[in-house]
Formats: structure tokens, sequence, C-alpha cells
């Protein structure tokens, strides 16, 4: 039997690892009912590159304003996404959208700490909270057991950087106080939500996407933005409830807390 289509919503997607994420998935061979490709500012020149690809395939890519530190913007994404999926739901979530300060815990001033926290815990927090109904509309469309990316999930995209048990390996190279107080944060957020979810048959998974060369990993990052979303798509397709709440890499592995 076919695979039935499926809706995808990222965010963080005019550039980086959110757009290269648009991309292969959209040119995968898994069927795709809708993609939202959600950013700060879809109209702004660092969208340029989203635009032009959703025109390549304008009756999948939408691409939708979705600001992680606007409340309002949250809701009316969420709204229009609603509109558009219907009792069918949206399948996966995947939070991609962070901001990343590199410095150390006495250069790091309140300011930078909050503006990280509204980012990379409070918008997935929220984008969760608003999205939540689309997903169990998703799971329930399904009608058959089990957790998967196709029937109703939540990718968050986490760091190595968030492991307490990695830290004295990883703190020299880039200290990021505030970044990887945010991604552990982001960790235990998501872990709460697959106990309370755990019903709704919501698939919850953490992945990082190891060390890239985009805007926030530098130009001397290990691997490239195509490389880094190909294994992580194929992990995602490989997720089941056996991975529910897993902390992975890229590759699958497991990445300890």
């Amino acid at each position: 039997m076919a695979a039935s289509p499926v809706s995808v919503l990222i965010t963080g997607a005019n550039r980086g690892l959110g757009l290269e994420m648009v991309k292969q998935i959209v040119e995968a061979p898994r069927p795709l009912r809708k993609l939202f490709a959600c950013c700060r500012d879809p109209y702004g020149p660092r969208a340029e590159a989203l635009q032009t690809l959703a025109k390549k395939h304008p009756d999948i890519i939408s691409v939708v304003r979705l600001d992680a530190d606007d409340l309002c913007s949250i809701k009316q994404c969420a709204q229009h996404v609603g509109s558009l999926v219907g009792t069918g739901g949206l399948n996966l979530l995947i939070n991609n959208a962070g901001i990343l300060f590199r410095k150390t815990l006495q250069e790091t001033s309140p300011e930078e700490m909050q503006e990280t926290f509204n980012t990379n815990v409070i918008g997935p927090m929220s984008i969760l909270q608003e999205f939540l109904p689309h997903l169990r509309s998703a799971a329930k469309a399904c009608g058959t057991p089990g957790m998967s990316t196709s029937k109703a999930a939540v990718v968050n995209i986490s760091s190595t950087l968030a492991s307490m048990q990695r830290i004295q390996q990883t703190y020299e190279f880039i200290p990021a106080v505030s970044y990887r107080i945010s991604k552990a944060a982001l960790n235990m957020l998501t872990l709460c939500a697959v106990e309370e979810l755990r019903k709704d048959e919501i698939l919850f998974s953490l992945l990082h996407p190891g060390w890239v060369r985009t805007e926030m990993g530098g130009e001397n990052g290990e691997i490239d933005a195509q490389e880094s979303v190909l294994g992580m798509c194929d992990v995602m397709a490989s997720l089941t409830e056996k991975q529910n709440g897993a902390f992975l890499d890229y590759k699958g592995n497991p990445i300890p807390w």
C-alpha cells in the first residue's frame, strides 16, 4: 500500500540547515502534501533562496512567517497551517530555528542569556503548544498504532554542547554558555513532552546535526549542510516509538545526556 502524503513544518527555513532541509525533503521520494517553510522575515533578502525554491514547487512549499520570539506570529502561523491541513493535521514539526553566542560564562550578559532562551527554549515550547492540536489530528488520522515521523512527530534540533557528560571535551573548544544551557533546557522540555503526550502517540526526538559549515557553525565545520541533513533525514525516517525521547546525532548514534 502506498504511503500517505505527509505535511511537514520547518522553522528557521530560510538559510543553513533549515534551507537544506526544505531542499532535501521536497525532493525526497516520500510523498508530501504540504511543506511549511517558516522564518522570521519570509520576504526579506535573507529569504531569497527559499522563495526561489518555493516557486519551483508552488503546490507543495508554503513560505510562512514564524518568529520564535513572537507569540503572535506563532499563533498566526498555527492558524494558517490549520486552515490548510484540516483534519489531516501536521505530521512532522522540525524546530530548527536557533541562535548562538560563543561567549564564556564571565562574558555572557543577562540580555544575551534571555535572548538565547527566548529563541531556543521558549520559542519551541510555544510552537509545540500552538501546533499540538494539528499534531493530534495527524495522529488520529493515521489510524494505526505506534509512532513515526510519518504519523505525528516533533524533532527538536539540539547539540552535543548540551551534553553534560561531554562538557570537559567540548568547553575549551567553544564555551557558548548561553547556547549550552538553552539546549540542555530544550532537551528537558522534550523529555517532559514525551511523558505528558505519550498517550497521544506523538513521537519526540532530539537531533544533533554535527559541526556544520554554516553561518552558525562557521567555516571550519567538519561537514557541510548537505551531508548533515541527508543523515538527519535518514534518522528521522527510521524513528519509531523505541526512539521516543532519544538524543541522537545525524548518524543515528546516541548522545550522552
